[in-house]
């Protein structure tokens, strides 16, 4: 959520930035002007009533004890008529008050200055690439041939016992996935990070705190008898674990660590991106989220980009950074990498991490601030997240990447201590 004094001072940046993400309408920042301006006169007007019912209230007693009955009782009903008037007005104000608030829910994230402006996603940048596609004397394989030669995953029973997207991880399958989640866990802890392992369904009030409500609700599995949502990702309960609480400045920076099922309905996907591990409804994420003061939120960004980006080269897996366009960077944040790994097998780039920076965009949303050292009214603390990583591609990169011609697959070594092998096949 953005602060009304910048929709007031500003209103035309917020316009911009609603063109520039193409979410939202432009006429919103319209509505919420008209919509404020009301809710302000109301308060003047309800404040106007109540000092003249006060007034006429003290007027009755010295007409009453002058014996001016007449006044006095003119003076009953003018007081009645503030009165009524003053709840007339309360009750315009929690309707105006509530469609104001809906609307600040609307308005999407400022994009930083450093933001390139793009219309597509093929605006992004690539600012970075890291090591050198492999090469093979064989024609590699994608990894759901792999994934069938080694018996790792099973679709066909996933699809008998849910549906599509829904995957059985078997035998080495399942000890790679495990295998995965710990070693970015403790590299996160080595980094710094407080492993927690958080609820995996979420009420309305968090996802309206990140920014998933009002925006994200149809590609949330919702249990709808209780009102209650299947995590899309873990940055969601992280980041409302501290929700309506003020931190000590010295408390800062918290950085948290999380590994969860995420789950997304991924409706509208089609062709190529759901072969195989590419898209899937249900998937294995270790998330990183951090709570930082405002002047330092841009250098955490890059400090947690390196820790996303660390992983990648200790698998070694050729990668590269994208910087998101304007038009590709998402309602809540105000800038944004993607990571990418190389695919030799399908012959492309796969995202496997999104890095943000929220700025104090989430932390407004669900109320968290800290309490300045020096002293002074508490402020919104920035918040900022990356998936280090999500596991389905990064499996579908490492077959694809580290196969051999007779379709065994190496592992690197700083994976094969925890899979207590060196190569599966």
């Amino acid at each position: 959520m953005l602060d009304v004094q910048l929709i007031r001072s500003a209103p035309e940046r917020v316009r911009a930035a609603i063109r520039a993400k193409r979410t939202g309408d432009p006429d919103l920042v319209d509505r919420l002007l008209a919509l404020d301006t009301r809710r302000r006169a109301i308060l003047t007007e309800t404040q106007a009533a109540q000092a003249g019912a006060n007034a006429s209230a003290k007027e009755i007693g010295a007409l009453m004890q002058a014996g001016r009955r007449d006044e006095a009782e003119a003076k009953k009903a003018e007081s009645a008529g503030l009165k009524a008037r003053g709840q007339e007005l309360e009750a315009e104000a929690k309707a105006v008050d509530a469609d104001f608030q809906s609307a600040m829910l609307e308005v999407p994230n400022l994009p930083h200055p450093s933001v390139p402006a793009g219309e597509t996603e093929a605006d992004n940048v690539a600012v970075f690439t890291w090591g050198e596609p492999a090469t093979f004397d064989f024609q590699p394989k994608p990894h759901w041939d792999l994934l069938t030669l080694h018996g790792l995953v099973d679709f066909e029973r996933g699809v008998k016992v849910t549906g599509a997207g829904f995957p059985f991880y078997v035998g080495m399958g399942a000890r790679l996935q495990r295998a995965l989640v710990a070693f970015f866990l403790d590299e996160a802890g080595a980094a710094g990070y407080t492993e927690m392992q958080p609820p995996l369904l979420i009420n309305e009030a968090s996802g309206i705190g990140t920014g998933q409500i009002p925006d994200k609700e149809g590609q949330m599995y919702e249990a709808t008898v209780d009102g209650l949502y299947l995590v899309p990702t873990a940055e969601i309960p992280v980041t409302n674990f501290l929700r309506g609480e003020i931190l000590n400045e010295a408390d800062l920076p918290r950085k948290y660590a999380a590994y969860t099922p995420c789950f997304r309905r991924e409706a509208g996907s089609y062709g190529k991106d759901v072969r195989g591990l590419n898209r899937l409804h249900q998937f294995d994420k270790v998330e990183l989220v951090q709570f930082v003061r405002p002047d330092q939120s841009y250098d955490a960004l890059e400090s947690l980009r390196e820790d996303a980006e660390r992983l990648l080269q200790k698998l070694g897996l050729p990668y590269r950074r994208l910087l998101m366009c304007t038009a590709d960077m998402g309602f809540t944040q105000a800038k944004k990498y993607d990571l990418e790994v190389w695919s030799p097998g399908q012959g492309r780039w796969l995202e496997v991490s999104s890095v943000s920076n929220f700025e104090a965009f989430q932390a407004r949303r669900a109320n968290v601030r800290y309490r300045p050292a020096g002293g002074g009214k508490p402020e919104f603390v920035h918040t900022l997240n990356g998936s280090a990583l999500a596991l389905p591609r990064i499996v579908a990169a490492l077959l694809e990447t580290y196969q051999g011609a007779d379709g065994s697959i190496a592992l690197p070594a700083v994976l094969a201590r925890y899979v207590g092998a060196d190569r599966i096949g």
